[in-house]
């Protein structure tokens, strides 16, 4: 029987095994005594479990522990290759795939598949087209794969697999739909908060309890990580941070309302901020293509222009850093976060958005609250959403009570 299935079994026999895995992804390998006292249960119950559990190769024997003296008690942990997990990315103007093993580790990954998903049924099955092709093309067992994990923008509650923001177009849920679509259990996330897991497990924390992590691609979101857990809110909408109403300018924000900081502070408005500048005249090393194929601009272009040092774009992206920096200055004055995390595409212009960030902090928050805060880079970076997907998708089958 697959791992899987032996789950969805609901049995206390298949409730113990999950929880078994669940202590060695969090300790990696140890002997059954410990084992047994972690779980508060006898040793020979122990023996029994993890006996079961070598027949039907979930777990391993990582050999003899060295001692001073004694008998040496064996090593058990997970087989890596017992179950897998997928992570979906979806981006602007992209998918992000990856297949991780079930001790974590990332064995394939394929980056950058071009589609632009629209919001309509169309698009939803067009989603699903490439997760299958994905599947297929990774050359796994279809009964090995746990959990596909997707993330999404918007309101989205991963709890119910509800989303709110996109691809709602019946009662039930999406999750739900997608499970059966593409023939393999599916849950969702928002795609920031996927992106802060990422980080905390995986990227540049190292230890920190406090996290304010910030989603600066197409749009902008924030992930808040409280005393070392993810932090989801009621409904799972926590993090709306581009959706605060702080500008007069009118603009309409893709929520419906007006004069959200998104408006000014993201992708898009660096976008349409350097269209406008270049069809009105001020140069620029994308000025030509702009001119004569405007729709094929990307994000990521722009990102690359302004590391090959094109002043207009540095300008641009600049001005959106100073103005990031002022409203953070409020979230950090309010949470007095350990460490603060850019990431994003536009994270990947390094300095140029991160220097800006950094004085308007310091001009605009409470001088003994941002001493506390380091504001760092993603080190994951574009992998961050993905790895996290992966992650999250795990987590919500073995989290040992963490996150």
């Amino acid at each position: 029987m697959n791992l899987l299935s032996e789950i969805e079994k609901g049995t206390r026999s298949a409730a113990m095994k999950k929880k078994i895995i669940g202590y060695y992804l969090y300790n990696q390998s140890s002997t059954l005594p410990d084992l047994a006292k972690e779980l508060n249960i006898s040793v020979p119950t122990a023996t029994k479990f993890v006996s079961d559990m070598l027949d039907d190769g979930y777990i391993i024997s990582y050999g003899k522990m060295e001692t001073a003296e004694g008998r040496p008690p064996t090593l058990y942990g997970l087989n890596p290759d017992s179950g897998y997990f997928i992570g979906v990315d979806i981006k602007k103007f992209s998918i992000n795939f990856a297949l991780m093993n079930l001790i974590g580790g990332i064995i394939e990954t394929r980056m950058d598949v071009k589609c632009q998903l629209e919001n309509t049924p169309e698009g939803l099955e067009l989603l699903c087209d490439h997760i299958r092709d994905f599947l297929q093309a990774i050359n796994i067992d279809q009964k090995k794969i746990l959990n596909i994990g997707i993330n999404i923008s918007g309101r989205v509650n991963p709890e119910s697999g509800y989303s709110f923001s996109q691809f709602n177009f019946e009662e039930r849920p999406l999750a739900e739909i997608m499970t059966e679509r593409v023939g393999v259990a599916i849950s969702i996330d928002n795609d920031t908060r996927a992106m802060t897991y990422g980080e905390m497990v995986k990227g540049v924390v190292k230890g920190e309890k406090d996290i304010i992590f910030i989603n600066l691609s197409w749009g902008l979101g924030s992930g808040l990580v409280f005393d070392g857990k993810l932090y989801k809110g009621k409904s799972g909408f926590s993090g709306e941070f581009g959706h605060f109403g702080v500008f007069d300018n009118e603009r309409l924000c893709h929520c419906g309302k007006r004069g959200c900081l998104e408006t000014e502070v993201s992708g898009e408005a660096l976008y349409r901020e350097l269209l406008h500048c270049v069809h009105e005249g001020k140069q620029s090393i994308l000025s030509e293509r702009i001119e004569h194929d405007e729709a094929s601009l990307t994000l990521p272009d722009i990102v690359e222009a302004t590391n090959r040092e094109d002043l207009l774009c540095i300008e641009l992206t600049e001005e959106i850093g100073q103005k990031l920096g002022r409203y953070l200055a409020g979230l950090i004055n309010l949470l007095n976060p350990e460490l603060v995390v850019i990431g994003g595409v536009l994270a990947q212009t390094g300095d140029y958005i991160l220097q800006p960030i950094k004085s308007a902090v310091r001009k605009y928050s409470l001088n003994l609250v941002n001493k506390d805060s380091a504001i760092v880079l993603s080190k994951l970076q574009e992998k961050a959403g993905v790895v996290g997907a992966c992650m999250l998708a795990r987590s919500k089958m073995f989290d040992f009570g963490k996150e």
